[in-house]
């Protein structure tokens, strides 16, 4: 038992990147508030991005910017993780802008949030 406990606070920061992705997915399942779920999707990005930081640190490191000459790149942490988290963090940004930019436009002509209320009124104005 002390080993399982050993092993799982060694991987402390992926149990907890694991946590943040499943509270941010059942957010999204559950809830039916369009606010709620677009909060719930950010919880997932961030877990995603805290795992990809995680893996791609390696501790006694340099950060990748070449020091007194010495190339060899087993002396620094490998960047293509960073690079990757921060064009996911842009990308989500911009996704998140669009999914409340159209949310604004829902609570404009609906008058709801709530997903069950606007299924149901869109379904009155169409006829079906």
């Amino acid at each position: 038992m002390a080993e399982f406990f050993g092993r799982l606070w060694e991987s402390r920061i992926a149990v907890a990147a694991v946590v943040l992705f499943a509270v941010g997915f059942v957010t999204l399942l559950l809830h039916r508030n369009l606010l709620k779920k677009i909060i719930g999707l950010n919880i997932m990005d961030t877990a995603a991005y805290l795992l990809l930081t995680s893996l791609g640190y390696i501790e006694d490191r340099l950060s990748p910017i070449i020091r007194n000459g010495d190339v060899d790149p087993s002396h620094y942490v490998n960047p293509l993780p960073a690079g990757l988290v921060l064009t996911g963090i842009v990308v989500s940004v911009s996704v998140t802008a669009v999914m409340l930019a159209l949310t604004v436009r829902l609570y404009r002509r609906y008058h709801s949030l709530n997903l069950d209320e606007i299924y149901a009124t869109a379904q009155k104005e169409h006829g079906v």
